[in-house]
């Protein structure tokens, strides 16, 4: 399989990102891990960062697309190798470490998977870190909690609950991941509105088993999220946001499909379920 430019492009710009993690150990090899280095440490470890995003400014100056994409590539790296720094370091702060390489790999590997099986609807938007004002927020909600928490309650930041929680994650990912490429071409991060030529009812594989296989990977991934971090209030937040969320995406497509592939699409859904706790998804009336 012939690799797109832009998945070299984003991988190189990952790669250079996650050298953080050498870096740290290096520095933590030269200077024996003295305390009284630790502002210049994390001063070149910064500029580190600073450097490469600065690179890629002037580098792609006049290519819009190569420089956001190698910005965003370039930020996951780093946030995939600072994760796996603190996810390397003592419990509970390493269960951050450790939700942080799964959310910089599951945005990474979006844009990744977009660019090798659906390369047609390939962007800078892929990468999904600009999914919309609520994640955002909702991410930064559970960021706080984790620590405020960690402060105030520090005992039920417990090693057995992440590991649940990381389990769930690395499942709704190899789900999620799966469907993509499963469905090929016929999958897309946005409801379609017309038909293309290459769209095709895909009902094999893991679409045997559910009707929204990426969406039960995706909603099981979000969920995880805040088990891995012991995040109770955020839990509930994300459990129901994701789940209302996914019930109107669900019944939106799903009119679509019944447009686009009629009685086909009718039988395969009385046949094969959601999978997704309490969505029956859209119910045509007769």
């Amino acid at each position: 399989m012939a690799i797109p430019p832009e998945a070299s492009l984003s991988l190189r710009w990952f790669f250079i990102g996650n050298s953080v993690l050498f870096l740290h150990y290096l520095l933590v090899f030269l200077w024996n891990a003295n305390n009284k280095n630790l502002s210049n440490h994390m001063l070149l470890l910064f500029a580190f960062a600073l450097i490469n995003f600065i690179t890629i400014l002037l580098r792609y100056r006049r290519r819009r697309e190569h420089r956001l994409m190698s910005l965003q590539a370039l930020f996951l790296g780093i946030v995939f190798g600072g994760g796996t720094i603190l996810s390397l370091g003592h419990l509970p702060v390493a269960g951050f470490g450790w939700y942080l390489c799964v959310l910089s790999f599951f945005h990474f590997s979006e844009f990744i998977f977009t660019a090798l099986y659906q390369y047609p609807s390939l962007t800078v938007e892929s990468f999904l870190l600009n999914h919309s004002f609520a994640y955002a927020i909702a991410a930064f909600s559970s960021w706080m909690e984790f620590f405020l928490e960690l402060y105030f309650f520090p005992s039920i930041k417990c090693w057995p609950i992440m590991l649940v929680g990381l389990v769930l994650c690395l499942t709704g990912e190899f789900m999620r991941k799966i469907a993509m490429l499963t469905a090929g071409r016929s999958f897309n991060h946005y409801i379609q509105m017309t038909k293309d030529e290459d769209h095709h009812l895909v009902t094999h594989g893991i679409y045997a088993w559910s009707r929204h296989p990426s969406y039960v990977g995706w909603f099981y991934w979000s969920v995880g999220t805040q088990i891995l971090l012991c995040n109770p209030l955020c839990l509930f937040a994300y459990t129901f946001a994701s789940w209302r969320f996914f019930k109107e995406r669900v019944e939106d497509e799903e009119i679509t499909l019944v447009h686009f592939f009629g009685e086909s699409y009718l039988k395969y859904q009385r046949q094969v379920g959601t999978k997704l706790p309490f969505i029956k998804g859209y119910r045509m009336e007769l």
